[in-house]
């Protein structure tokens, strides 16, 4: 006997959503989402897309734990991972992450230390554009190298440091000038200010503990004594 209801059969055809943004936001999302970072002097209009559109743009990346940080002053987009301190509704260990955070070597630590408070100080004094040469950076690190395990190597392993930094946006080449860059204000959402303060008065402590003298570290004795 044959069935004379049969089941109708699914459709195998996929669905495709139609979309809730504009083109160009869509667009510039797609792109700030493969770059993570989008500078407006190299992408002027991808960031002023970011810009017009941000709501609509935060609403969609708050679905994906995702968060845009415009800094319209610095012209600067930056792709960050939503922290919810006490969620109601999830366990922090169970939220899902898309953006994964890099393991840190220790000498990398120690250079964004020194990059984000000289960024700091230079920020302080009024720069515009801040940038500074290898032989600044190396001597920042001198006081710390006695934590690191860079001895002879010292220079080599700097420089592969500087073109970690490159890739991830921290620092720029300076055109002309071989070894010279400029700090991104990238560094600033990175590293945040007491943030940096913990971290650099933790080497100070411990480069104290190993016998080395640390500049800035008779200031800290006297404000402890007075």
């Amino acid at each position: 006997m044959t069935d004379s209801n049969p089941v109708p059969q699914q459709s195998e055809e996929p669905v495709f959503g139609r979309g809730r943004l504009p083109a160009e936001a869509r667009r510039a999302l797609v792109e700030l989402m493969r770059q993570g970072v989008v500078m407006a002097e190299t992408r002027r209009l991808v960031f002023e897309a970011l810009c017009a559109h941000r709501n609509a743009i935060t609403d969609h990346l708050a679905d994906m734990y995702l968060r845009v940080q415009i800094d319209e002053r610095a012209g600067l987009a930056l792709l960050l991972q939503i922290e919810v301190e006490g969620s109601p509704d999830e366990d922090d260990e169970e939220r899902p992450a898309l953006i994964v955070r890099p393991m840190l070597t220790l000498y990398d630590t120690l250079l964004l230390i020194v990059l984000r408070k000289y960024f700091l100080d230079r920020e302080t004094a009024g720069d515009q554009r801040i940038r500074i040469d290898f032989d600044q950076v190396e001597s920042l690190l001198m006081p710390f190298l006695a934590l690191s395990t860079s001895t002879a190597s010292a220079r080599k392993k700097l420089n592969g440091a500087l073109e970690t930094m490159k890739k991830r946006k921290i620092l720029s080449s300076v055109r002309g000038e071989e070894s010279r860059y400029e700090i991104s204000p990238v560094i600033r959402y990175i590293v945040k200010a007491d943030l940096l303060e913990r971290l650099r008065q933790e080497y100070m402590r411990l480069a104290k503990e190993g016998g080395v003298s640390v500049s800035g570290d008779s200031e800290d004795e006297e404000d402890e004594d007075g």
